[in-house]
């Protein structure tokens, strides 16, 4: 029997889930414009690209959003689906050091100085 947690204990992951898909909804599309819009064809025209500072943080906020997102689905399969705890937590600490580090890597490309 498991014990009881509370009547809104996946409220906030619900509310995660859906606040990320908000922002995937609004920051995609504007992204994809800009990107569409200055086809860039050489390697100055994709710096040029990623120059200005919205660009930046839009770009880093979003992947951000869609980590948090996909961390949220992987979970909720992780503990619907993979029932020895040992492995569920493995899988756990796997998929959050590739989506965390996804993150910082992004990050230090956009903010990089090369």
């Amino acid at each position: 029997m498991k014990p009881a947690t509370g009547a809104h204990a996946g409220t906030g992951i619900w509310l995660v889930q859906r606040a990320t898909a908000v922002v995937l909804a609004v920051a995609l599309p504007g992204l994809m414009a800009h990107f569409l819009l200055a086809l860039p064809v050489d390697f100055s025209g994709w710096q040029g690209l990623f120059a200005p500072l919205w660009v930046r943080v839009l770009l880093l906020l979003t992947a951000l959003a869609l980590a948090l997102h996909a961390w949220v689905g992987v979970r909720d399969i992780f503990m619907d689906y993979i029932h020895f705890t040992g492995l569920r937590l493995a899988l756990y600490l796997a998929v959050i050091v590739t989506l965390a580090g996804s993150v910082v890597w992004l990050a230090a490309v956009l903010w990089g100085s090369a």
